[in-house]
């Protein structure tokens, strides 16, 4: 039977400046690329962050003759910064399509003098003759919509310095808007945003700023905040809104206040993070989590009260046992399932101090739900306090 769902994963989430600290590893450091695989099997990758050396590396290993289009929204180093590192443009046995805009400061031939100019002494090692993959570059307009593969392309200008495009994706499977690097408050340009988003099932917009921010000392750099993102979401009938592009020095920690705040105005918010997979399809959209990247993980038995969220917004307070724990995070078992991304409460019972009840008190946020044993739901989470 022919596929009937679409599939779009997060390699690179950050913005302005790839990150490696510790306080940014559960969201991800790397900087923008996303895959879009449409019912039909077609792929589609949105810029080319640092993200994209990840994704190329997979790729590598599990296709064998690749062919690929590629959006590039703009010519900022943190959109293209991934290509040299691209491990299938160095194989003739693929094949890419390049769509970007003709930019006024560059001229015709904008994307593939970009791409040649970061490849060139000094800036590289590599010459840009060694990448053999076939390539075509075509320039868009703002406005312009066309058919590709089994996908309908629209294209949009954002309000971003030196330009940026938006893109919408329509499949069978659903819609997609993918509107990173965009700053509200320009009529023209928020006419256009709304119109791309219009009834989309996902929308991953620009959510750098906090909205204090935005109103202050980053006004003009040419982002969007958190609230700009669900009041775009309510507006457009938007089904579920990405918060992305995350700022270099915003904290996991501040991401998941951000995510929460976010959560209070539009439920079906989610804040992008690498390793995340949204299957769009018949039954609505799955969102999954990546693993969570636990270390020292052991095999425990402590009893534990767990207080949270359900998916549909319910508070709950359960009792259970955590089967395994390390010093960042722990799985424990519940009967049904808490929502993604949320807070979860854990105390866990120290037999020792029973009879004081001192008990060791966490916060934690769910990174994974799958099914577990005994008819039970297997819950990851990753310990912020």
């Amino acid at each position: 039977m022919p596929d009937t769902t679409a599939k779009l994963s997060f390699w690179g989430v950050r913005g302005s400046s790839p990150t490696v600290d510790q306080e940014t590893w559960r969201y991800g450091g790397n900087t923008p690329c996303l895959e879009f695989v449409t019912p039909g099997g077609s792929r589609f990758i949105l810029d080319c962050g640092t993200g994209l050396r990840m994704l190329g590396k997979r790729l590598a290993k599990e296709v064998s003759a690749l062919e690929a289009h590629i959006f590039v929204t703009h010519y900022h180093w943190d959109h293209i910064q991934g290509l040299p590192f691209f491990a299938p443009l160095y194989s003739s046995k693929n094949s890419f399509h390049f769509y970007s805009f003709c930019s006024e400061f560059l001229g015709p031939d904008s994307l593939k003098r970009v791409f040649e100019t970061q490849m060139a002494t000094p800036y590289f090692p590599v010459n840009l003759n060694a990448m053999s993959a076939a390539r075509e570059f075509s320039e868009l307009a703002g406005g312009q919509s066309f058919a590709l593969c089994d996908a309908r392309v629209t294209a949009r200008w954002l309000n971003h310095p030196q330009g940026c495009l938006g893109f919408r994706f329509e499949t069978s499977a659903g819609t997609i808007v993918y509107a990173t690097d965009n700053e509200p408050g320009e009529p023209e340009f928020d006419r256009a945003l709304r119109e791309l988003a219009a009834g989309a099932d996902v929308l991953v917009n620009d959510a750098q700023f906090t909205p204090e921010q935005l109103a202050t000392n980053r006004k003009g750099w040419g982002h969007s905040s958190w609230l700009e993102g669900v009041r775009l979401a309510k507006d457009a009938g938007v089904r579920n809104l990405v918060l992305f592009h995350h700022d270099p020095d915003s904290s996991d920690k501040m991401v998941d206040g951000i995510l929460r705040d976010a959560r209070v105005v539009f439920e079906n918010t989610w804040a992008a993070s690498e390793g995340m997979v949204m299957t769009l399809g018949p039954q609505g959209t799955h969102v999954e989590m990546p693993p969570a990247r636990e270390a020292l993980r052991r095999e425990a038995h402590f009893r534990a009260r767990v207080a949270g969220v359900t998916p549909e917004g319910r508070a709950f307070a359960a009792e259970t046992v955590i089967g395994d724990l390390s010093l960042h995070g722990a799985v424990v078992y519940l009967d049904h399932a808490p929502r993604l991304q949320s807070e979860l409460e854990v105390v866990i019972e120290n037999p020792a101090d029973a009879a004081t009840g001192k008990h060791l008190a966490l916060r934690g946020h769910v990174v994974r739900v799958e099914p577990g044993p005994d008819d039970l739901v297997g819950v990851g989470i990753v310990f912020t306090e």
